[in-house]
C-alpha cells in the first residue's frame, strides 16, 4: 500500500466509500430531510396515479397525473433556480417545503370529504409539483457546499439513494394504506411527514455568503443563468442527454399503474411492488457507483444505462405475470439511476457555485420537460393502441436517439477548475460612477504574431463563451486594418455594479484562459484594458 492510499484508508474525510459523505453532519441531516421529502413526493404520485384509475378509465388522463406533476418544474425552473441564488438558500428550501406540506393537507382534506374529481386532482398535483419545483434547485446548489469536492460524487449518489429508498418506502407505506383502508389517509400520512421534513430544515444553521455588492436582480440573475448555461458546451450536451433519456424512459414510469393492472392479479399490491423493485434496484446501484466508476466513464454509464432500461421495458410489458416483471424492474433501477446519476455529476461539475442553482434548475427543467413530455407522448399513444405498443415504442426511440447524437460527450475534454479565484485588480476610477451607470464597455487591444492569428482566433472563441458565461451582454473580437497583429477584444456588462460583479465569478480556469491569451499578446507590457461608461441621458 502507497503511503498516500494509506492516508486515504485512515483518514475517512478522504475515504472513496460511497457512506463517506455521511461523515459531515450537516449534510447527514439535509439528507434525511430529503429523505423525508421524498417519500412524501412518492406517496402522493402512488395515491393520486392510483386514485385516478377508479376516477377515470382514461389512459390520457392516468398519464396526465406525472405530466401534472413534472410540467411545473419546466415552466418555473429558471425562476425558482434564480430565486435559490440571489436569497437566503435555508429560508428558502424551508418556505419551499413549507408550500408542498400545505398543499398536502389540503389534499388530505378534500380526499377525506371525498370532493376529489379528475380535474381537481390533476390541478392539486399540479400545485404540488410548483413546490417541487421550487424546492429541487436549492437542494441541488446546497450539497457541493456541505460537502468537499472529492466527496460530490458519492453525495450526489447518496442522493440518488434517497430518491430510489423513498421510491420503495414511499410506495410500500402507500400500497399498504390503500390496500387497507383508501387514498384520503394516503395524503393525511403525506401531510404530516411533510411537515416533519419542513422543521428538518429549520434546524440547519447556514452561512449566508456575504458581498460588498448588492444583490442581483431577479430577472437580470434569469438572464445570466440562462445565458451561462447556453454558452457551456458541457451544460449543452448534459441537457440533450437528459431531456432524451427522461423521454424515453418516462413511458414504463407514467403507464405502470395500467401495466400493474394488465398482470395477472394486479392491483394495488402490484403497482407497488414493481415500484418498490424499481427503487430496489435504484439504491443497490448507488451503493456500487465507487466500484463501477473505476471501469467506466459518465459517456459509458448513459450509453450502456439506455440501452438495459430499454430491454428492462420490454421485458415488462411482455411479461404475463408479477414474478416474471420484478426482475426486470429492478435492473431498471438500476440502469435508470446509473444514467441519471452521472448526467446529474457531469452539470454539477460544469457549474460554478454562483449560479450553481440556476444552472441545476435548467437541467431539471429538461429533465421534467422530457418528463412531461414523455408522459404526454407516450399517453396519447396508448390511447390511440394500447399500453402495450407505447411502451415498445419509447423503448425502439431510446437506442435511435443514442444513435443520432453518438457525437454528443457529457465527458470530453475533461473537467474545468471552477474554483474561485482573483483577477487582477481594477484601476482606480477617476470618475464618480454609479451602481446603475451603463452599460459598461471593456476594450482590451492585443499585439500577436500574424502568423498564429488563427491559433489566437480559437481561444478567443473560447474566450467569448467565458465572457458570456459572467454575463457580458455582447462580445466581438476586431482586426485593425491598419496594423498587422493588432486586435481588440471588447464587451459590454448591463452596468457598473454588474461588471464588478463579473469579476467576483472569475475562477482558476478563467485565470487559466487569461495565461492562454497573454501567451499570444506581444511586448513586455501587457494588453491594454480600458472601460467606458454609457453617458447618462439628459432630457
Amino acid at each position: 500500500m502507497t503511503t498516500e492510499s494509506a492516508t486515504t484508508a485512515a483518514d475517512p474525510a478522504h475515504s472513496t466509500s460511497a457512506l463517506a459523505p455521511f461523515a459531515t453532519p450537516v449534510f447527514r441531516m439535509l439528507w434525511l430531510a430529503w429523505l423525508a421529502a421524498n417519500i412524501t413526493m412518492w406517496m402522493n404520485d402512488v395515491a393520486a396515479a392510483w386514485l385516478m384509475t377508479t376516477l377515470t378509465t382514461s389512459p390520457v388522463l392516468v398519464a396526465m397525473v406525472q405530466t401534472a406533476s413534472t410540467l411545473p418544474v419546466f415552466l418555473l425552473g429558471l425562476p425558482s433556480g434564480a430565486l435559490a441564488d440571489i436569497l437566503d438558500r435555508r429560508r428558502y428550501f424551508a418556505g419551499t417545503q413549507l408550500w408542498v406540506a400545505l398543499n398536502a393537507v389540503v389534499l388530505a382534506v378534500l380526499s377525506l370529504a371525498d370532493a376529489l374529481t379528475a380535474p381537481l386532482l390533476i390541478a392539486l398535483t399540479f400545485t404540488n409539483g410548483i413546490g417541487l419545483a421550487m424546492r429541487w434547485p436549492v437542494f441541488a446548489a446546497i450539497v457541493p457546499d456541505i460537502v468537499p469536492r472529492h466527496h460530490m460524487p458519492q453525495a450526489l449518489a447518496l442522493n440518488g439513494v434517497a430518491m430510489n429508498l423513498s421510491r420503495i418506502v414511499g410506495p410500500v407505506v402507500a400500497g399498504a394504506i390503500l390496500a387497507a383502508t383508501s387514498s384520503a389517509w394516503v395524503f393525511v400520512l403525506n401531510a404530516a411527514l411533510a411537515f416533519g421534513a419542513f422543521v428538518l430544515i429549520l434546524r440547519w444553521k447556514s452561512k449566508h455568503k456575504e458581498s460588498a455588492l448588492p444583490g442581483e436582480r431577479f430577472v437580470g440573475a434569469m438572464r445570466v443563468g440562462w445565458q451561462h448555461v447556453m454558452q457551456s458546451p458541457r451544460m449543452r450536451a448534459v441537457l440533450l442527454r437528459i431531456f432524451l433519456f427522461f423521454l424515453q424512459s418516462t413511458a414504463l414510469m407514467a403507464l405502470l399503474p395500467l401495466v400493474a393492472k394488465s398482470l395477472h392479479g394486479g392491483g394495488p399490491g402490484s403497482f407497488t411492488v414493481l415500484l418498490a423493485c424499481l427503487g430496489g434496484g435504484a439504491v443497490t446501484a448507488a451503493l456500487l457507483f465507487p466500484r463501477w466508476r473505476a471501469r467506466f466513464n459518465r459517456d459509458q454509464f448513459v450509453r450502456y444505462g439506455t440501452l438495459v432500461h430499454a430491454v428492462m421495458s420490454l421485458i415488462v410489458v411482455f411479461s404475463p405475470q408479477v414474478w416474471m416483471a420484478l426482475p426486470a424492474m429492478v435492473v431498471a433501477g438500476m440502469a435508470w439511476i446509473s444514467t441519471a446519476n452521472s448526467l446529474t455529476i457531469s452539470a454539477q461539475l460544469a457549474l460554478p457555485n454562483w449560479v450553481r442553482a440556476r444552472g441545476m434548475s435548467i437541467y431539471q427543467m429538461a429533465l421534467m420537460g422530457g418528463s412531461a413530455a414523455g408522459s404526454l407522448l407516450w399517453g396519447q399513444v396508448a390511447g390511440l393502441s394500447n399500453v402495450r405498443t407505447a411502451v415498445i415504442a419509447a423503448a425502439v426511440f431510446g437506442p435511435l436517439a443514442l444513435l443520432a447524437t453518438r457525437r454528443v460527450s457529457v465527458e470530453g475534454g475533461g473537467d474545468e477548475d471552477l474554483t474561485p479565484a482573483s483577477p487582477a485588480n481594477l484601476p482606480e476610477v477617476a470618475i464618480e460612477v454609479a451602481p446603475d451607470d451603463g452599460p459598461v464597455m471593456v476594450t482590451v487591444e492585443y499585439h500577436i504574431d500574424p502568423a498564429r492569428a488563427d491559433d489566437f482566433a480559437r481561444v478567443m472563441q473560447v474566450t467569448r463563451r467565458a465572457r458570456l458565461r459572467q454575463g457580458a451582454l455582447t462580445w466581438a473580437l476586431l482586426r485593425d486594418t491598419s496594423v498587422p497583429g493588432r486586435y481588440v477584444e471588447y464587451f459590454v456588462d448591463e452596468n457598473w455594479v454588474e461588471h464588478q460583479r463579473r469579476h467576483e465569478r472569475f475562477t482558476a480556469a478563467d485565470i487559466g484562459l487569461r495565461e492562454q491569451r497573454l501567451a499570444f499578446h506581444l511586448g513586455e507590457a501587457p494588453p491594454k484594458v480600458k472601460r467606458y461608461v454609457a453617458e447618462r441621458s439628459i432630457d
